[in-house]
């Protein structure tokens, strides 16, 4: 009776190509891959110039605070394109320990309860484990200051440095960057300026959630108002979107996340502004403001221009900085003329399906904003499109490269490391295991395995055994009617029996398989087994 459930599952599983089998926990074979985070996405150390004293200053949850205003607060400085710490004694280092991983793993390692929130490649670094990956010989990581340009030179050389020596730990093989958010402008960067160690060492590039084209309703709003790096309780002991925010006015890399203002956008991100303005006749009334991203300069000038901190005892201050600006466009630029050379491979996976901020709107018909300089205590309000919560997906698909596949995923931004279709995809593309059961290469398409129930029980001599199995099939192509999920499940019935003997019982199987069509390319697979045997 076993037997005929197991015909049944094996059935459904060949039909849905799910035939699984053991992979191997290390495998030597596999091409290193370099993981390279995005923005916040590296433990940063503050080193005491004066005593040699090191002691981690991002991700912290206890004094977090005090150590980001004390130790990573920082001033631009356009003679050398970097930005310096406020505090003259302190320099800012990445830890290079479990060969990089370490930095861009969880990044508060001290943290226990809630420890998910500052987990970045954490989930991906398990389960590459799994594939057959190794730390040290063939996975590796790439932490660096976030603070900085993505083209600032320091960091490129350090890119070279790390890619060549992982190239010589995997004993010469080429290496699959892996890279995600503001991370693939890094990539994109040093592939422009450095194309020739990027095609000596590099076999793949895969870009996930990358912002292209910018992050427009997320950056407007963190210019004005900060941002916060995690959510729920865990920022009330974190960093204040007040403090966040002085930092990252100083922060090149803030600015080259900006809307692309040559791009052409499906609809252009604004800035939004309800404002009290008088008529001609001297009459109050109140107007909605439109500004694109290049006329949203002069509110951010006017909007910040009183803005300053106070550091040990000095006003500092921190207007938007014009100088930022301008390094920031020069980076666009080398941005726009990268492209992929000849031996190497271009993937981009981006995030879909979640409400992202495009366009940004302060005050409203019933507060208007009266003054500028108010418009980081007012709250924005957003015009959303289609993306991943931070980066549309319009930005993050127009990469401007040759990719060899581009793809869709449901997932929030950060949260895209650890979803199960981007590992079965990733899987697929570095050849890494066995082959994934569940991943279709030619279709395009990822099987969720989602329930499995299974219950057995005697009664009069017989014994009976249902199961319930269900997976969820979700395909990049997408059906062109409105509503597919209007349609009729398909309905299909299997049937098994085995005839008894003195040696074994006779045996029964039934099962029905039902496909239910929904939107957005999914299908969800539902089947219901029930097996009845007679004691021999």
């Amino acid at each position: 009776m076993a037997m005929l459930l197991e015909d049944i599952v094996q059935s459904v599983e060949m039909w849905l190509k799910l035939m699984r089998k053991p992979q191997p926990y290390v495998d030597p074979d596999l091409d290193p891959v370099l993981l390279v985070p995005g923005i916040a996405g590296s433990i940063l150390n503050a080193v005491d110039g004066q005593n040699g004293k090191e002691e981690r200053v991002w991700v912290r949850i206890l004094g977090a605070d005090y150590k980001l205003r004390t130790k990573l607060w920082s001033r631009f400085d356009p003679s050398t394109g970097r930005t310096v710490s406020l505090d003259p004694s302190t320099s800012i280092t990445v830890p290079e320990e479990r060969y990089g991983l370490y930095a861009i793993d969880v990044l508060d390692p001290d943290m226990i309860i809630g420890r998910e929130c500052v987990y970045y490649f954490h989930d991906m670094i398990v389960e590459m484990i799994k594939w057959g990956f190794q730390e040290g010989k063939t996975l590796f990581g790439f932490g660096y200051d976030f603070r900085q340009s993505n083209r600032l030179q320091e960091t490129l050389d350090r890119l070279a440095a790390k890619l060549e020596s992982v190239y010589k730990a995997s004993g010469g093989k080429k290496i699959n960057i892996i890279s995600h958010s503001m991370g693939g402008l890094l990539i994109k960067c040093f592939m422009a300026l450095h194309s020739d160690i990027f095609e000596k060492y590099v076999k793949n590039w895969i870009a996930i959630a990358a912002p292209f084209r910018g992050a427009p309703g997320y950056i407007a709003s963190t210019f004005l108002n900060g941002m916060s790096f995690v959510d729920g309780w865990e920022q009330n002991f974190f960093i204040s979107k007040w403090s966040m925010h002085q930092l990252l006015i100083e922060c090149p890399s803030i600015y080259e996340l900006m809307a692309c203002p040559h791009f052409h956008w499906q609809h252009i991100p604004l800035l939004e502004i309800w404002r009290e303005k008088q008529d001609p006749d001297g009459y109050p009334r109140i107007i909605l403001e439109s500004y694109h991203p290049g006329e949203s300069i002069d509110i951010f000038k006017e909007a910040l221009s009183g803005n300053s901190v106070d550091y040990d005892g000095e006003i500092v201050p921190l207007p938007f900085n014009l100088e930022i600006l301008k390094w920031a466009k020069e980076t666009q630029k080398v941005l726009s003329h990268a492209k992929v050379p000849s031996g190497v491979k271009f993937y981009n996976i981006y995030g879909i399906n979640l409400e992202t901020p495009h366009s940004v709107c302060y005050g409203s018909e019933e507060t208007p904003v009266t003054d500028l300089q108010e418009l980081p205590f007012f709250q924005p309000t957003y015009v959303c499109v289609d993306g991943d919560g931070t980066v549309p997906a319009e930005s993050a698909k127009a990469d401007g490269l040759h990719a060899e596949a581009r793809v869709g995923v449901p997932g929030e931004h950060r949260g895209i490391l650890c979803e199960p279709h981007v590992f079965r995809i990733l899987k697929h593309w570095l050849k890494a295991g066995a082959p994934d059961p569940f991943y279709n290469p030619i279709n395009d398409y990822v099987i969720l395995p989602t329930a499995f129930e299974m219950e057995s029980h005697q009664e009069k001599g017989l014994q009976v055994t249902s199961l319930k199995e269900e997976w969820e099939i979700v395909s990049e192509e997408q059906d062109n009617l409105d509503d597919v999920a209007s349609r009729n499940p398909f309905v299909s019935s299997i049937s098994v029996s085995q005839g008894g003997n003195q040696q074994s019982a006779r045996s029964e199987a039934h099962a029905t398989v039902i496909v239910h069509p929904q939107n957005e390319g999914k299908q969800h697979i539902e089947l219901n087994a029930i097996s009845v045997s007679i004691d021999a």
